[in-house]
Formats: C-alpha cells, structure tokens, sequence
C-alpha cells in the first residue's frame, strides 16, 4: 500500500506541445473524411439499398454526371487534408474558412428525412467543419516588433 502511494506522490504532469494550426485543420479534414466514410458504408444496410444498387436502381447517382458530381464533393475534402499543410498561411485560412462553411452548409442540407446514424454523422461533420472555418478564422497573426 505504501508503494502505490509513494509512486502517486512522485507522478509529474504530462508534457503538452502547441499543435500548429495546419496540423489541426488536417486532422479535422481527415475526421470529416472518415465520418463521410462510415456513413457511406452505413447507408449500404439499410433494407433494400444493396438490392437496388444491384438492380441499378440508383437514381442520380447511377449517371456519370452524378458519380462525378459526388466525386468532385468528395475530393475536395479529401485534398484539403494535405493542402491544409501544404497551401501558404494566407490561402490555406481562406481556402479552410470558406470551404468549412460550404461544407457545414452542404451537410446540413442532407440531413431533413435522413435516418438517425446519417444525422448523427451529420452533425459529427458539421461540428468538425465549423471547428475547421472557426481555426482558420483564428489563425495567429506574427507579431512584430517595431
């Protein structure tokens, strides 16, 4: 019993770094990726949706315009996980403030009479692009010395 206390008494803070800000906007990208992922694979069992895709019974969606349409919604996401590090500081924060709040926009526009995993993934993705044009907004500015 004394063991545990003295190793207690001797424990120290964690050590705790500054995540730079590009790093953040990259790892929300990436948790909105995934997000969007799951929801994909989720939707797949609801009753039906396999036997429809089988059937080509997939509305828009089995056109090229709307494979298209989607991959293109989907690939900017998807690039912004690198161009968030990658981009200069001035148009990586425009480029995430504007494109956070397009996609909470888009987002939210999907979710009136969807089921309850897609809402839930919904507002999950929301949150976390809101978070993304919120960093970005707060960017830290240098600060000079004159």
């Amino acid at each position: 019993m004394e063991r545990m206390a003295t190793s207690k008494a001797r424990a120290t803070p964690l050590s705790d770094v500054r995540i730079p800000v590009r790093l953040k906007l990259s790892a929300l990208w990436t948790a909105v990726m995934l997000c969007y992922i799951y929801g994909d694979i989720f939707s797949l069992f609801k009753p039906g949706s396999v036997r429809d895709i089988a059937a080509g019974n997939t509305g828009f969606f089995g056109t090229q315009g709307g494979l298209l349409a989607s991959s293109l919604l989907m690939a900017v996401p998807s690039v912004m996980v690198a161009l968030s590090i990658l981009l200069a500081p001035k148009i990586s924060r425009y480029a995430n403030i504007a494109l956070g709040i397009a996609y909470t926009v888009v987002i939210l526009a999907t979710l009136p009479h969807a089921w309850a995993f897609y809402i839930f993934l919904g507002i999950v993705e929301a949150v976390l692009t809101l978070s993304i044009a919120w960093i970005a907004w707060r960017w830290p500015r240098v600060r000079t010395t004159s």
